[in-house]
């Protein structure tokens, strides 16, 4: 695999496996499963994160329920068929176990992609600017992830006029988010979106990254979290 498509989307999650792997697919001959972790922020939430791992890395870590575990990974992206329809499924993609240090940030991703919907502005009742973007990040065999992510505050104002096409580099981590989906006139569904929360965003090639302010950003989101870039999270081996 080409370095820079590894190098422009790296993951790194700590947390608590709460399922017990379930066998997804195979490929090549080797068999992955899929595993939900439980990831802290530093309020008492937590973000419920898909994985899916090989059975060499399950194997080899022994994972199982409510142990806690360190991956460096991408968050990659699929369609899958569900009620006849085309839909996009988030996962992270599981590279390697680390052991866990309980001192680094325990969800961070960088993603260097393209914008490829035009983004949508909107302010909160409370006027709490947001901009949402749909990000597609180059993989190896000519595949390609589509992230949502979504900005706040200076971030929101600052994407909101990158055009389609437009290349960028983003920080953040990975947020899901509860939501009620309407099945009937009488009855909803509880859903669950994935989408990275930004705390950094910049133009690819432009050094002056655009950095969040806590107060511009929403209650109990990436804003509590300390910034923290992969070379502090030692990923010298990770692509050796």
């Amino acid at each position: 695999m080409d370095y820079n498509q590894l190098n422009n989307n790296k993951v790194f999650i700590t947390g608590k496996v709460i399922s017990e792997p379930v066998y997804s697919h195979e490929i090549y001959g080797e068999g992955f499963y899929e595993i939900n972790l439980s990831v802290p922020r530093l309020s008492s939430q937590h973000d419920i994160i898909p994985v899916t791992i090989s059975e060499r890395l399950i194997y080899s870590g022994k994972i199982e329920k409510e142990m806690e575990i360190s991956i460096k990974g991408q968050f990659r992206s699929y369609n899958k068929i569900i009620d006849g329809k085309s839909r996009l499924m988030l996962t992270v993609f599981a590279r390697e176990l680390v052991e866990v240090d309980s001192s680094q940030n325990p969800n961070i991703i960088e993603l260097s992609g393209y914008i490829c919907k035009p983004p949508i502005y909107r302010t909160t009742p409370f006027n709490r600017e947001i901009c949402d973007i749909l990000l597609a990040v180059n993989r190896a065999y000519n595949k390609s992830d589509y992230i949502p992510c979504i900005a706040w505050g200076r971030n929101a104002r600052f994407v909101k006029g990158i055009e389609v096409g437009g290349r960028v580099f983003v920080v953040g981590r990975i947020q899901s988010r509860e939501y009620q989906k309407k099945v009937n006139e009488t009855e909803f569904e509880t859903k669950t979106a994935y989408e990275i929360s930004i705390t950094k965003i910049s133009i690819e090639n432009n050094v002056n990254i655009i950095n969040v302010n806590k107060n511009e950003t929403e209650e109990n989101t990436v804003s509590e979290e300390p910034e923290l870039l992969f070379d502090q999270v030692k990923f010298e081996n990770y692509y050796n």
